[in-house]
This record gives structure tokens, sequence and C-alpha cells, in this order.
């Protein structure tokens, strides 16, 4: 498009042209008033001078039409993906789409909005911030309008805007249902940490959309996968579950609401909290029947973390011993016999003999509360050296029923280095020691062990005859392992180079004191960004596949990868927030994608009443488009209606570009000077009449 204007450039200053111009505005008057001949071609004459002086110029403007943009943001957020609301979304962008392609003059600027997964921020469904991107190059002159694709679950609405002039009309095609409901259960305070044993209160609440009145909700609580409690809550009504924290590590509690039948969605009917368990100073009493070589070894382990309390007594002066040393010279502290293992007993969280043998100093009745104490949830080590095969062997007392093998009466006396068993390739108190190597370990040997019969549980480290040298076993929720040889100090003290002392030891203590880390078959699930990472521990053959159950419903069938002797993983590409459910077996772990509790989650029903006030105050429109499908799009002016029944309008805003300027100079070059010799010549001619 072509302009056409006139711009003056005078090269005198203004003044004195004003000064010329009045001077032949004035004689050219006086020889109109006088009728002196020539006077009306003289004015003629002087008027072009006047306006050569002005150096008038003809200014040609090269412009061309800029489209008017229309953004259209589309919410593609997890509750978008609910009760076929994705449909609904696909459908009218097509529509909208295929309007804007025969409406002249409009570009439609297409922008879609998703879940941005993250682990320490909230995740939501921010419309408004998208628009604002979209027009970040685009000069408000240009902007006729904006499109929303939304179920209305808009989480930065900005106040509606009051000031006045031109405001580009909004307008929202809402999906989903007028009338849908959803029930979702929220936590309002969940402790992150507690200590093993205290008690840690959760609060939480129903809230429901949609139902109107209703009577009590059942609340599934279940803690590590298990259930604990069902209670029936009152939506609106604060509710708490009180608990003991049950071991160390994580525990995860999850509580699920109860699904009503019309529901829109039931992925917030359930949610979960992780609390680190964390143990007070675990209680250690270590039992030497003797001394001897080894017994420091175990003591500066013990020592060594700060988290161990360690009540450590060696038996130097047995009650057999009688040289008539008077009691009172005596230096030596009497064995709390009673107080330990009768007051006491349970206080401990692992009990060790380290080459005990009965002396009478434990009564047989001491051993048998032992055994219970092992029953109901306690852990005994017992480090076996040569009077395990004797007659005064512990494996003589009651303690014998929750031991996992009992000796023949032989003690090998040769050099061998310790093996570990097929089982204990897998087994994660033994799984890839240091310097552990299938043909020839690298650590040193061992010069005795003590010969079993049957043995129960779990044989995982052996000497190179298959004899074993370590078993673990289970009795109800307590745990019991026996070391078969006394030689393990070897390792400590460097001979040979020495071996991985400390992390056999210290696993063994761990388990014994069930960490989770340390549990035979064991499944994990976390989360890095939108990675969810599923770890499967056994000691049988391959586990079978991993059930991932995602926050919509949707079931994810996972092939496990043995990456490592005893451990599978497998990693799964996730694309929705919330919480996922990983089943493997009778195993089930959980992880959490995205914060807690997001915002995404938290209120999932259609609704217009968040957008209504900025639509209203942009003169917009909004469509339930399920009902009244896409309306008809409609290029309006800046003023006037801007929706109506059945159609929106977006305003065409005309604009334009500068090209470039072409300048055209009236009164310079030829003919400038062909105007001025015709203009006096013309004055000649009429004066020489």
């Amino acid at each position: 498009m072509e302009n056409l204007s006139i711009a003056f450039a005078p090269e005198l200053p203004v003044w004195l042209i004003s000064i010329l111009c009045l001077a032949i505005a004035a004689l050219c008057l006086i020889g109109l008033i006088g009728k002196i001949r020539g006077s009306f071609v003289r004015t003629i004459a002087g008027g072009l001078v006047a306006l050569a002086l002005f150096n008038p110029s003809l200014l040609q403007e090269d412009q061309s039409d800029l489209s008017t943009v229309i953004p259209l943001i589309v919410d593609e957020t997890t509750s978008q993906k609910l009760n076929a609301r994705d449909i609904e979304t696909a459908n009218a962008v097509s529509e909208i789409r295929s309007q804007f392609e025969r409406l002249n003059g409009f570009e439609l600027r297409e922008v879609s909005v998703s879940d941005r997964i993250s682990q320490t921020s909230d995740v939501s469904s921010a419309l408004f911030s998208a628009l604002d991107t979209a027009l970040q190059d685009v000069p408000p002159n240009r902007v006729g309008g904006a499109i929303f694709v939304t179920d209305g679950q808009v989480h930065d609405v900005p106040e509606a805007d009051q000031e006045s002039g031109f405001k580009p009309p909004l307008h929202v095609m809402l999906t989903g249902k007028e009338d849908e409901k959803d029930r979702r259960i929220v936590l309002k305070n969940a402790p992150r940490f507690g200590v093993v044993g205290e008690q840690q209160e959760i609060l939480y609440e129903i809230e429901q959309t949609g139902f109107g009145t209703s009577g009590p909700v059942e609340v599934t609580i279940s803690l590590d996968g298990e259930v604990v409690t069902v209670d029936q809550i009152l939506p609106g009504e604060e509710a708490s579950f009180i608990f003991d924290v049950p071991h160390g590590g994580k525990n995860i509690i999850e509580l699920s609401a109860e699904v009503a039948e019309d529901e829109i969605t039931d992925t917030n009917n359930r949610t979960f909290t992780t609390l680190n368990g964390i143990r007070e100073n675990l209680r250690v009493l270590l039992v030497s029947g003797e001394p001897h070589a080894g017994e420091r070894t175990w003591r500066n382990l013990l020592k060594s973390d700060a988290s161990v309390d360690l009540v450590h007594f060696t038996i130097l002066r047995p009650p057999e011993k009688q040289d008539g040393t008077p009691i009172n010279q005596l230096s030596l502290i009497a064995f709390p016999t009673r107080e330990l293992f009768i007051q006491k007993i349970d206080e401990f969280d692992l009990i060790i003999f380290d080459r005990y043998k009965r002396r009478g100093v434990l009564p047989v009745l001491y051993f048998d509360n032992i055994a219970r104490y092992v029953q109901n949830g306690g852990a005994v080590l017992v480090a076996a050296g040569p009077e395990y095969a004797q007659t005064t062997s512990i494996g003589q007392t009651p303690l014998n029923q929750v031991l996992p093998a009992l000796a023949s009466g032989n003690v090998q006396e040769r050099p061998f280095k310790p093996q570990l068993s097929e089982l204990g390739q897998r087994h994660p108190v033994t799984r890839e020691l240091d310097g552990w190597n299938e043909e020839e370990p690298e650590w040193s040997r061992w010069f005795r062990s003590i010969d079993v019969g049957e043995a129960q549980g779990e044989t995982v480290m052996v000497d190179d005859n298959e004899n074993p040298l370590l078993v673990l076993q289970r009795h109800n929720e307590g745990r019991v392992a026996l070391f078969l040889s006394d030689h393990v100090w070897l390792w400590s003290r460097g001979f040979e180079g020495g071996g991985p002392h400390v992390q056999l030891l210290r696993r063994l203590a761990h388990w014994l004191m069930k960490e989770p880390e340390l549990e035979e078959e064991r499944l994990t699930a976390e989360t890095q960004g939108e990675d969810l990472m599923i770890s499967r521990q056994s000691i049988n053959d391959t586990p079978p596949s991993a059930t991932v159950l995602s926050p919509s419903g949707q079931e994810i069938e996972l092939e496990l990868t043995e990456t490592e002797t005893g451990r599978w993983t497998a990693t799964y590409k996730t694309d929705e927030i919330g919480l996922y459910r990983v089943g493997n077996g009778e195993l089930t772990a959980l992880a959490q994608v995205g914060p807690a509790n997001p915002r995404e989650l938290a209120a999932v029903v259609s609704t217009a009443s968040l957008l209504a006030p900025i639509v209203d105050a942009r003169d917009g429109s909004i469509t339930r488009v399920q009902s009244d499908g896409v309306p008809r799009f409609v290029s309006v002016g800046e003023s006037g209606t801007r929706s109506g029944r059945g159609w929106a309008g977006v305003v065409n805003r005309s604009a334009s570009v500068l090209n470039g300027i072409n300048r055209i100079p009236l009164f310079t070059g030829l003919l400038g000077l062909a105007l001025l010799l015709l203009a006096f010549a013309a004055t000649w001619y009429r004066e020489g009449r």
C-alpha cells in the first residue's frame, strides 16, 4: 500500500522566509488594490516564489498490511485428560483452526500448556503466563483477542482489568460437563521425620464438590503397603491418624478415600506421605565369653558408630573360679544378669554372644527369655568359636529353638578362604563384598570353622568345602545370625592383606536390626524429574515384570533388567503428575511425580467461575463445548458488541508496517526552475501587451 503526502524543509530560517513572504504579499496586494496591469499574474508568481522558499517535497510511503494476531492457548494439563476432555479439546482446536483459515487478515498463534514436572515446585495450569509468552514479540496494536480451550481450572488468573481503552476480548472454550462431581483427600499436616517407636500424628480432610450433603466416607490407611485401619470420616471435618513409627528409613503412609460411583476421577482420592524413621541411639549388648583376639574387632566396630550405645561385658571370672580372693579386693564389675536379660532385655536392638559358653553366669531360664525376645522381634548374633562344639555350648540351651544350626561336635583347624555361596552372591548382606572374586577372593585366609548339622535359614558364606560359615534366619518378627568362625579378626588386623570386615559386620548388624535397604526381597520406586526409577532386590530367580499404575489408572507392564547380581531395574518415562503405584509379585512401592498434593489435581471439576470476572471485563464469552459447540468467529471493529448467541468476535486491528519513504522535491532542480521561469515569463508577457 502506498500513501502520498507533502512535507516542507525550508533552507532559510522560518522567520526570514516569513518576512519575505509578507513583503511579497504586500506588493501583490498593492497591485491588486490599485488594479495595476499584470497584478494577478504577479500574485501567482509571488506565491510560487514563497512556496519555493519553504522547499516543499512530495512523500511517497511504501506500507504493508499486517495480520491481526489471535493467541490460541490450549490447556493440556493433567485435569484436561479426565472424562474425555482431551477429545473435546482436540475437536475444538480443530474447528477453531478451520474457521481462522477462512478469516482474512488474522493469524492464529497456538500455544500448548502442559504440566511441568518438578520435585521442588508445584505444577499448575498457567494459561495467562503462556498468553504473555505468546505475545512477547507482538505489539499491542496487532492483538485482536485471545482464545482459551480449558476446563476452567486456571491457577494464574489476574485481577479483572478495570483500565479504560482497548482491551482485546477473551473467549473461553470450556471443556467438561456442567454437573461433575469429585471427592479428594487432602493432607493438612504430615511429619517428615519421626523417632522409631514414638507416636506421630497425620492430619487430613475429605473435600468434595458437587455431592451436596453426604454421610461419612470410608478412608483406608496403609503403612508400607499393609492396611492399618479403616475409618469413617465426615467430609469437611479434619481427622487424624496416630501411629508408632515402625522402623528406620522410609515409612510410606497411604490414605485412600472411598470412590463414589459417579465421580469424575479417583486420581485424587488417594495420597501418601513419606516419614523418615530415625532411630535413637541403637542399644547393643555385647557379651564376650572370654578374652580372645577377636573381641576387640567387635568392640571397635560398634564403638566407631556414634549412633550405637554399646553395653559390653567380658566374663573374666566365672563362678566356678574360686581362688580365695576376698570380694572386696576384686576390681571386677559383677555381671547384672537379671537386670539385662529379664528387666531390660526388650530395650536392646541387638544382643551379640561372642564366643560365649555356659559357665553358670546365665541361668537356663534366661536363655528361654532370650528366645522369647527373638520371637517378639529381637535380634541375636552368635559369633561361635570352639566352645560352640562343646557340651557347654549355648546350642544346648533353650536358645537352640531359634538358632539356625547346631554344632556336630567337630572343629576344623585348617587354612581356607571364605567363599560366598550362590545365595550369598545375591543376598544384600554379602552381595558384592569388596574383594570378592568367584575364582579367587582377594582377601586373607581363615584357619578355623565349626562343623554343624543341617543348617536352616539362609547360608550366605561357606568355606572351600561348602560348609556353612554365616547363616541367617528369621523367626516370626525377630532375626538370628550365626557366625561359625571366630577368625574374622584376621581381616581387621590386615593379615595377608585383610578383608572387608567392616563392610560385612556392619551390613550384618543392620540386617539384624531390620534396616529396609538390606531386606532380601525389596521393591523401591523413586522419581528423578520425569523418570520413574524402579529397583527390585531379590535372592530368588528373575522376578516377574513390574506393573506401573499411573495416576489416571493406566496400567503399564515393564520388563526388569538385571543390572547387578540380585538387583533388577527399570525406568519409565512418566507423562502425568501424581501418585504412581508399582507392583511386583506381592511387593508394592509408591512414588510421587511432582509435588505431593499438586494444585493440578486438587480441584478437577470443570468450572467457569474462575475465568468469568476477567472474561466479562474484556467483553468476551464463555462457551461450554460439549453442549453448545464452538461458536462462529467473526471480525468486528474496535467498538461495539464482541460476542453474541452462537458467535464470538475478534477485532481486526488493520495494522501495517512502513517499508520505506520516497521524497520528491517540488521546487528544486529542473522542475522548480521551470515553474519559476514560467511564472516570470507570464508576468513579462502580460506587461508587454
